[in-house]
């Protein structure tokens, strides 16, 4: 919750003549013993668990889901190793027990990722690294050497032990490390690597969880572009934001996920708070043969010049660049800066001064403000990232409604925080957890093809006259196993591939629609696919995808030409496509 977009939107966005049934559900009963506030996959974690306990829970989400920080990570299911500097021990095996969970859970989106860490001394830091550790200070930037990157990776692997999922580190010295990776700095002394995850498409993770949690429990209630604008005797007032409807909602247990947007909600609850204190995150994405092949399948993980750990890996076809630290101020008005890009640029110089780079390799990019605790004069890379429940007690209508506000929380833990939380709720309800998440496979991860002559099994064997095998890859690379619904569902409807692009169909977009609470386009082009992500969006794309969306959705041609005036200035202004490209 709180970002750019969600922000135009409520702001914007006219009515639609379109009936949501997520809307409607929460209307029919406007009643819940938990109702969670924010749609990233803290809250949508928390939504399964609770639905899995047969627990009566709504959840509402101001924008679209994973629109927010949950949807501008790095895109890493990691264990944080550079946390192990901060003292939190706790969090770094909790960490890499979810990311090893992770992978089997999750195969069909959470995939294994090789890393190296290109380091250039051999004894740099061992001094300031025990000031770090007792300072939370930087200090005049010390680089780490090669002693203290091999103390920590030797932690982590110990913390590693029994998931049984990722290989022990590496050292290489300088030779055998440039003969890996030819392009990297000639200046490096040696390279260690190892393994950590990354989840290339977070948005749609999320999106498998929430419909599990839906799934679970008919109870089980949840929609986006529904905003809590007000709270009183009857409730909290929530407003739906592609209408402008307003309507009460009672529940007896209230929990805050809205991420780095916690006090702001608080604040709308009755019970203000001055628990966040966020930083800013930023990344680029770039369409780059050059570099990609200089990366050789794996991520460059290092520290740059001035102390900050940044990255670069591949995603598909197109390299990841991150991140920022820095502290921010409103949640829903950060984009990457031109500083920042430049700061990029320079990092990748760092690791390989013999690729260059510019502004024209750039696709996308993105922001988002971590969810953090506030901590004052503490410098950003050394606040906690580890998370904590705030409990708050209000009078409500029925009595006394209880607020559990989220602080802090990273993608790689979601399981094990919704466990967190879910088990606090049941305690403030007097009940008691049926079915543990440790484990549960997550949408289409469940019997997801677990190597490349099963995935073609799998495609082959889904094939239908309508439904090539092409086009079933695309939709298995996108769903997992989920793709079955989906081919069943385009075997039902009458389905045209898309002009603009071969990886859209009507068919897809109905199910979309129908199944995925799909409210404007940029919900398609972001989310429910990478299309934007991997800079594929034209203004072909664009109108056809209002075509189809206007026809099912209802939408007038006021309302149609608003939506590609709008996807154009989100692209345009939050994610640095220029919008002159877009124009039909």
């Amino acid at each position: 919750m709180g970002s750019n977009e969600s922000a135009v939107t409520a702001f914007e966005s006219g009515p639609t003549a379109y009936t949501r049934e997520a809307v409607e559900g929460l209307k029919s009963r406007p009643t819940a013993r938990v109702l969670i506030i924010g749609g990233g996959i803290n809250g949508v974690g928390t939504f399964r668990d609770l639905a899995l306990q047969g627990v009566d829970v709504a959840l509402v989400e101001r924008g679209d889901y994973c629109a927010g920080a949950s949807g501008a990570s790095s895109h890493m299911i990691h264990g944080g190793i550079r946390y192990l500097e901060n003292g939190e021990f706790r969090l770094v095996k909790e960490s890499v027990q979810e990311r090893n969970g992770l992978l089997q859970t999750a195969p069909h989106y959470v995939k294994p990722l090789k890393t190296t860490i290109p380091i250039y001394s051999t004894f740099s830091g061992i001094l300031s690294a025990p000031l770090r550790f007792l300072t939370h200070r930087q200090g005049k930037p010390t680089e780490r050497g090669a002693l203290l990157i091999k103390l920590g990776l030797s932690i982590y692997d110990a913390f590693s032990r029994g998931g049984g999922m990722v290989p022990r580190h590496q050292f290489a010295g300088k030779a055998r490390a440039l003969k890996e990776l030819p392009q990297l700095n000639p200046g490096i002394k040696y390279a260690a690597t190892y393994f950590d995850a990354s989840v290339h498409n977070p948005e749609r993770l999320t999106l498998d969880v929430l419909r599990d949690g839906e799934s679970a429990n008919m109870h089980a209630r949840a929609s986006n572009y529904v905003n809590v604008v007000s709270s009183g005797s009857d409730g909290v007032e929530l407003r739906d934001e592609l209408t402008g409807e307003t309507f009460s909602f009672a529940a007896d247990v209230v929990i805050n996920t809205t991420g780095a947007g916690v006090d702001q909600t608080n604040a709308v609850l009755g019970s203000p708070s001055q628990f966040m204190g966020g930083t800013k995150g930023s990344h680029i994405v770039l369409d780059h043969p050059e570099l990609l092949d200089a990366c050789s399948g794996r991520e460059l993980f290092f520290e740059h010049t001035d102390g900050r750990i940044v990255l670069i890996y591949p995603i598909g076809n197109r390299v990841l660049v991150g991140t920022t630290d820095i502290d921010a101020g409103d949640p829903g008005q950060v984009v990457c800066t031109d500083e920042e890009i430049d700061y990029f640029f320079d990092l990748i110089g760092h690791v390989f001064p013999s690729v260059p780079v510019s502004r024209d390799d750039i696709v996308y990019s993105f922001s988002g403000v971590r969810p953090l605790p506030r901590h004052d004069d503490t410098q950003p890379g050394f606040v906690s990232r580890d998370y904590r429940i705030e409990r708050r007690d209000v009078e409500g209508p029925d009595g006394t409604v209880t607020t559990l506000s989220l602080v802090g929380g990273k993608w790689t833990t979601f399981r094990a925080l919704a466990e967190h939380i879910t088990n606090d709720a049941l305690a403030l309800l007097d009940r008691t957890r049926k079915v543990s998440t440790a484990g549960l496979p997550i949408g289409g991860g469940r019997d997801f093809p677990s190597t490349t002559t099963d995935a073609e099994a799998w495609v082959q064997g889904h094939t239908a006259p309508s439904v090539p095998a092409e086009r079933v890859r695309v939709l298995l690379e996108r769903y997992g196993t989920r793709a079955a619904e989906v081919i069943e569902f385009l075997q039902t409807v009458q389905d045209q591939a898309f002009h603009s692009t071969d990886e859209l169909s009507t068919g897809e977009v109905l199910y979309m629609v129908e199944h995925e609470q799909v409210g404007h386009l940029t919900d398609v082009l972001i989310r429910r696919t990478s299309l934007a992500f991997r800079g594929l969006v034209t203004a072909e794309l664009l109108h056809e995808l209002a075509a189809v969306l206007a026809s099912a959705l209802h939408w007038d041609n006021t309302r149609r030409n608003y939506e590609v005036e709008y996807a154009q200035r989100v692209l345009s202004q939050t994610h640095g496509i220029h919008v002159q490209s877009l124009i039909a």
